[in-house]
C-alpha cells in the first residue's frame, strides 16, 4: 500500500505550494491515472512518490515505511521496486535497445558491473524476455536512436519491467505521440500490469485515454486533489473544473 498522507511541496522562492495537502491512498492491482493541467502538480507528485522530492510536509509511506525517514541505502531499495517511464524516453541513443533495456537493472548490481557495463547470462536473458513481452525482439540490437517514437517508449517500458517493479510510474509517457500510438503504448501498459498486478500511477493529459483504461482517476488543480472516483463518474463537468475547456474530450468509455 501506498500513502501520501497530508503532503505538501514549496519550492524555493515560490510563495504557492506546488503541492497542498495531499491524502492518498493506492492499492496494489489498481491502475491510476493522474489528470490536471501542466502546472497542475502531477509531475511533483510522481516525484514525491519516488522519492526524488522531499515533502516540505507530510509524508509518502510505501508498505507503512515513510520515505523521509529512510536511509539512502533503503530509499534505493524502495526505488528499484519502483519502474518509472518517461515522457522523453532517457535512453541512450547510440546504445541498443537491449543495453538500454539491461539498465533497469542498475539497482540490483554493484557499481563497479555498471560502470564496465559487465552482464550475466542471466540478466541478458531476462532483458531478451521483457523485451519480447513489448514485441521489440528483432529490434534488440538496434541502436535506439534509428527508433520512432512509440517504439522508444516500449523501451522504456522494457526497461522499468526489468526492475521487476511492484509500482509502474508513469510522467506524461504519452505525450509526444500520436493518438493511435497512445493508444498502442496504453494498451500495453495495461496488459503488463495485469500480467504482474503492479499499481499503475500514470500521468496523462488526454481524458479519453485515461477513462479507457483505468481503474481510477486522480485530478488535480494548483496543487490539489479535486477529483478521486472511478473513471465512469468523471463528467463534462468535472473536466471543465479542470481544464476550463471542452476541446478534445468526449464523454466515452469505449476501448
Amino acid at each position: 500500500m501506498l500513502e501520501l498522507n497530508e503532503v505538501s511541496v514549496r519550492y524555493p522562492g515560490s510563495k504557492l505550494d506546488a503541492l497542498s495537502d495531499i491524502n492518498l491512498t493506492f492499492e496494489q492491482g489498481e491502475f491510476v491515472c493522474i489528470l490536471g493541467k501542466s502546472g497542475s502538480g502531477k509531475s511533483t507528485m510522481i516525484r514525491c512518490i519516488n522519492g526524488l522530492q522531499t515533502p516540505t510536509t507530510g509524508e509518502v509511506r510505501w508498505k507503512g515505511q515513510a520515505l523521509s525517514n529512510m536511509k539512502e541505502e533503503q530509499l534505493r531499495k524502495v526505488r528499484r521496486q519502483m519502474g518509472m517511464i518517461f515522457q522523453h524516453f532517457n535512453l541512450v541513443p547510440r546504445l541498443s535497445v537491449i543495453q538500454n533495456v539491461l539498465t533497469g537493472t542498475f539497482g540490483y548490481r554493484n557499481s563497479f558491473k555498471n560502470l564496465i557495463g559487465w552482464f550475466s547470462d542471466q540478466e541478458k536473458q531476462q532483458a531478451k524476455q521483457v523485451i519480447a513481452d513489448v514485441d521489440l525482439s528483432s529490434m534488440a540490437d538496434r541502436r535506439v536512436e534509428h527508433l520512432s517514437g512509440g517504439q522508444k517508449q516500449r523501451v522504456g517500458i522494457a526497461r522499468a519491467l526489468l526492475q521487476q517493479p511492484q509500482i509502474m510510474l508513469g510522467d506524461e509517457p504519452v505525450s509526444s505521440l500520436d493518438p493511435g500510438t497512445s493508444n498502442h503504448i496504453f494498451s500495453l501498459l495495461d496488459q503488463m500490469h495485469k500480467q504482474r498486478n503492479l499499481l499503475t500511477i500514470i500521468n496523462v493529459h488526454d481524458v479519453n485515454l485515461a477513462k479507457r483504461y483505468a481503474t481510477r482517476l486522480v485530478a488535480l488543480k494548483n496543487g490539489q486533489v479535486i477529483f478521486d472516483g472511478k473513471p465512469e463518474e468523471f463528467t463534462n463537468q468535472e473536466f471543465l473544473e479542470i481544464y476550463e475547456s471542452k476541446d478534445n474530450y468526449t464523454d466515452s468509455n469505449t476501448r
